[in-house]
């Protein structure tokens, strides 16, 4: 038994008490075993500075810290940018803003980082952690935007150009790990997978207000999903409100209308369903097509951008554009071949596997 401050006991749920009475015993919060199964019971995970020593046995496992985020191949891009001193970078998806803090460290002094986000919840966690790390507003900036409004962005901070363009196109942890925000089936939450929660429809809506045929073309085009049209009449047979509801019904659908599929198959078609909601939640093919027409523009001669993939809808789409402007003459160079994660950071962090990472050089104008 220990006595808690009145502050912490409304922290767990303890009822509000006048001022004028003495604080009250308040058992100490137990941790539900060495790794607890629910996201919200892993509140040691998700303080980090309050709990480094649980924080470090997680990351030793070869895991990623509950609400936490490691950046993926982070020595890979840094070759790729070859960041220097003095210059200007933007990162167009900051997320937990590892890649941004190995940009700083590298364009210190005299040069400063512009870090875009659209999710609102985590953008100003991140900014105070790398404000708490030293990087002052006249080092680093982050700001509530979509990548697809990059040059709008660049005007605010007075310039037309920069020097290097990182955009890392995976969900990041904070928002996969979360049931809270419906990204994933691997807890239960709404279904939702917002990137920005304040704005749109959620995946229900998008279900709810869309014709078999419709679902069927979109699972085809954002996941190259081989049972589009099975999977598309299934999500139209009931209200789907909840990440295991439509976990469930997908299921059992595939299992009882294939009997012959395999377990890793469905599996497949229930990941491969969930990518395609949120990629057309979020309008994530039209953002990556807006800014890969407008890179040309926002980098400076010499300008180097690096760009992390997922899946092959958004490789194609930053393969082809990288070729097209080598052709042109617009790009100086590009990437011959895919860059991949090596094995060891494969091994420590699983969701570095699918990462394709290319680049390109902005050649003189």
């Amino acid at each position: 038994m220990v006595i808690e401050p009145r502050r912490p006991a409304i922290e767990y749920g303890v009822p509000e008490r006048p001022l004028d009475l003495p604080p009250v015993h308040v058992r100490r919060r137990r941790y539900p075993g060495k790794s607890p199964r629910e996201f919200h019971d892993k509140y040691k995970e998700l303080n980090p500075e309050r709990y480094p020593g649980d924080v470090a046995k997680v990351l030793a496992a070869g895991k990623t810290p509950a609400g936490a985020h490691l950046p993926i191949m982070v020595d890979e891009v840094l070759r790729c940018l070859r960041p220097r001193p003095g210059e200007v970078a933007v990162d167009c998806t900051l997320g937990g803003g590892g890649h941004a803090r190995a940009i700083l460290d590298r364009v210190r002094p005299g040069g400063r980082v512009i870090g875009l986000d659209i999710d609102p919840l985590e953008l100003p966690r991140t900014e105070v952690r790398l404000r708490a790390s030293g990087f002052e507003p006249d080092v680093f900036v982050a700001r509530h935007a979509n990548f697809a409004g990059l040059p709008k962005v660049l005007a605010a901070e007075g310039l037309t150009r920069v020097d290097l363009i990182l955009a890392d196109l995976g969900v990041s942890s904070m928002q996969f790990d979360n049931p809270d925000r419906g990204f994933s089936y691997k807890g239960v939450g709404p279904l939702d997978m917002r990137m920005n929660p304040l704005r749109g429809e959620s995946a229900a809506q998008l279900i709810a207000r869309s014709s078999e045929k419709d679902l069927a073309r979109l699972l085809e085009e954002n996941a190259d999903e081989p049972h589009a049209h099975l999977v598309a009449r299934l999500l139209k047979q009931q209200p789907l409100d909840t990440t295991h509801a439509l976990e469930r019904l997908l299921r059992a659908g595939l299992n009882s209308t294939l009997p012959g599929l395999a377990k890793a198959d469905v599996k497949m078609s229930t990941r491969r369903t969930f990518q395609a909601l949120r990629i057309a939640v979020n309008d994530e093919f039209a953002a990556l097509d807006a800014l890969l027409r407008l890179l040309p523009q926002c980098l400076a001669p010499g300008g180097r951008v690096a760009i992390l993939t997922f899946h092959s809808g958004e490789d194609r789409r930053v393969k082809k554009a990288f070729q097209a402007g080598n052709r042109e003459g617009v790009f100086s160079a590009v990437a011959d071949q895919v860059i991949r994660s090596a094995k060891k950071e494969t091994f420590a962090n699983r969701r570095a596997s699918a990462a394709k990472l290319r680049w390109a050089v902005r050649a003189s104008d």
